[in-house]
């Protein structure tokens, strides 16, 4: 598989109908994420944990795109938070939050990543932190 269609894959066969015993199939061992999540396992925590928060959380790509051993995907998401985020009790309220991730894959498999995503938004819109 290209970079786009391993990135495309994690995110629709695996990430949103959360088959996460599929992630070493995306991912290398030697995976680093963007918080420094070490391989599949790594991963699959930080995935619990936004889920955990937000269970009907599903990512909508929005573009793909690569270019040689890497793929850049911008998503998004609505979801209710229904459990704790980052320490701040479930509220109940619907946050939309968009993304920009890219992967770098090496013989098949993601390797690297990089992530930025708006989360004091979030937090402002699940009422965690209030500005002015």
């Amino acid at each position: 598989m290209t970079p786009t269609e391993l990135v495309r894959s994690l995110y629709e066969d695996c990430l949103n109908p959360r088959r996460l015993d599929r992630l070493p199939d995306y991912l290398s061992d030697g995976f680093i994420g963007s918080n420094g999540e070490q391989g599949p396992a790594g991963f699959r925590q930080t995935i619990e944990r936004m889920v955990g928060a937000f269970p009907d959380l599903r990512f909508e790509i929005e573009d793909l795109f690569g270019v040689g051993e890497k793929a850049c995907v911008r998503w998004r998401f609505e979801a209710a938070q229904l459990g704790p985020l980052s320490g701040f009790a479930p509220t109940g309220k619907v946050a939309v939050q968009q993304g920009i991730a890219i992967y770098e894959a090496d013989r098949g498999k993601l390797t690297r990543a990089w992530l930025q995503v708006d989360r004091l938004g979030v937090l402002m819109q699940i009422g965690a932190v209030k500005l002015g």
